[in-house]
């Protein structure tokens, strides 16, 4: 065997693991037949575990070898010759690519047998290990992509699984509501995502990777786009990333997030979705170089959601609130870090910081305990002393703060406000319009639904 071909199959090795505990945990439950606990976390195990022994393997060899970039192509699916498209599957290992890879099987293989006590027979439990399979292929697609589109397919993976979680605890409403809300959010980041992406083919022709960016490997390598259009393709990544990570304007998903269980909100909104947005922006980092008012864009959206996030989370009344934001200040600082060109300091970041987040939400449940373990070591309580700011600050300005850090900067209201009332406005008068339509076709009422009355707890429900 060629050290070509075995490095080939090393990176099959490695993707192929989550895709076959999905492929596994989803046919077992469509034929109504879902694998016991034992069985899943088993298998769980066994996949994370040959997912992670193939990247350290890949991570040694590229290292022995002196190798920055090892490709993979595993075909094409799609060739429209006419348009000039062609979608291939591609996937790379790289400095950005490899790390990130392994943290992604570390974690979440961590969260994995968490989640095995934590949700020990919880009648959901299947349905959680579905959708944990679907993130872990979504976050590997995404970390290995070698293409814009075989990025979006991951991305759409977490996203959906990120979406479903939320609404974990479907019996009761506010659960589905915060899955909806969030899955809208994605919605506004993914159409951001797509027009970027089809804007990509339509300057340079091409979605991969080493073609966008250039030819040398991460981080080098320069973009082919002019500044002007580095500005256009940059600033919708910039949304994208954006929606993806919470960052301002669209912070106010993340708290309804923690609806879900604590394994999902560890391994998603403190260790690796929520950190999404800043590896977008590491990997399109070539494109941030050819725009100074991009990476000043990028820099003054970082440091803008880091001071917002700092604010927001001292106000938080349950601990996993209180989390998220204080992830969402450090994912503002590691923004803020790509966009001054600080790539590898912003890739450390990440995994540091994911690390210590992950385990701070595992042990949120045992807050209270650990607090009572501390005072009974110290034999007292512990006091908590006004810090330097709200000695200098007014009793009315820091009211003001706090009202504003309470209702999360308000940004909930300004996108109701000014984004969705618009468009729901434009729906509704094209949904009148069909109505005294079919109406006239049908010589009388023709929507039988209006008859139907609507749940009051539902409607109240949607209203908050």
């Amino acid at each position: 065997m060629s050290l070509d071909h075995f490095m080939t199959l090393l990176g099959i090795l490695v993707i192929l693991p989550p895709a076959i505990l999905l492929a596994t945990l989803g046919l077992s439950t469509l034929v109504n037949r879902p694998l016991g606990e034992t069985w899943t976390s088993r298998l769980s195990q066994v996949c994370v575990s040959t997912g992670l022994a193939a990247a350290v393997v890949m991570l040694v060899m590229m290292l022995t070898l002196n190798t920055r970039f090892v490709p993979i192509e595993l075909g094409n699916l799609v060739t429209i010759p006419q348009q000039h498209f062609h979608f291939h599957l591609k996937f790379v290992f790289d400095r950005l690519s490899v790390p990130f890879v392994i943290l992604s099987y570390v974690l979440g293989g961590t969260v994995g047998a968490f989640t095995t006590r934590y949700l020990h027979r919880e009648r959901g439990y299947n349905r959680f290990s579905l959708c944990y399979a679907f993130f872990m292929l979504g976050m590997i697609v995404t970390s290995l992509a070698g293409t814009i589109e075989v990025l979006f397919l991951g991305w759409e993976l977490v996203g959906l699984s990120s979406a479903l979680l939320v609404a974990y605890f479907h019996e009761r409403p506010s659960p589905v509501i915060n899955g909806l809300r969030v899955w809208t959010v994605y919605r506004l980041a993914d159409a951001a995502f797509l027009i970027a992406a089809v804007a990509m083919h339509h300057l340079t022709g091409e979605g991969d990777f080493s073609v966008l960016m250039g030819s040398g490997p991460w981080p080098a390598g320069k973009a082919a786009l002019t500044g002007g259009q580095a500005i256009f393709v940059g600033a919708l990544l910039l949304i994208a990333a954006a929606g993806k990570s919470a960052m301002i304007p669209f912070s106010g998903w993340l708290p309804r997030a923690m609806e879900g269980p604590t394994p999902s909100s560890a391994i998603f909104y403190g260790a690796l979705s929520v950190h999404l947005g800043a590896f977008l922006l590491l990997r399109v980092s070539p494109i941030l170089e050819q725009s100074v008012l991009l990476s000043v864009l990028v820099v003054l959206m970082g440091l803008t959601t880091a001071l917002y996030a700092a604010i927001t989370a001292r106000v938080q009344s349950d601990i996993k609130s209180s989390l998220a934001y204080a992830s969402l200040t450090q994912v503002g600082i590691i923004v803020a870090e790509i966009g001054f060109g600080l790539r590898y300091i912003a890739l450390i970041h990440i995994i540091g910081h994911a690390c210590l987040r992950t385990l701070q939400l595992l042990r949120a449940p045992t807050l209270l305990r650990d607090y009572q373990t501390m005072e009974n070591a110290i034999g007292g309580r512990l006091h908590s002393h006004p810090s330097s700011w709200q000695q200098r600050l007014s009793p009315t300005t820091r009211v003001w703060w706090y009202r504003f850090a309470f209702e999360r900067g308000y940004f909930d209201s300004f996108l109701n406000e000014y984004i969705v009332a618009p468009f729901q406005a434009i729906f509704e008068w094209c949904d009148g319009m069909e109505r005294r339509w079919t109406d006239f076709l049908a010589g009388g009422q023709s929507r039988e639904s209006d008859v139907v009355e609507a749940q009051p707890h539902v409607v109240e429900q949607m209203e908050m």
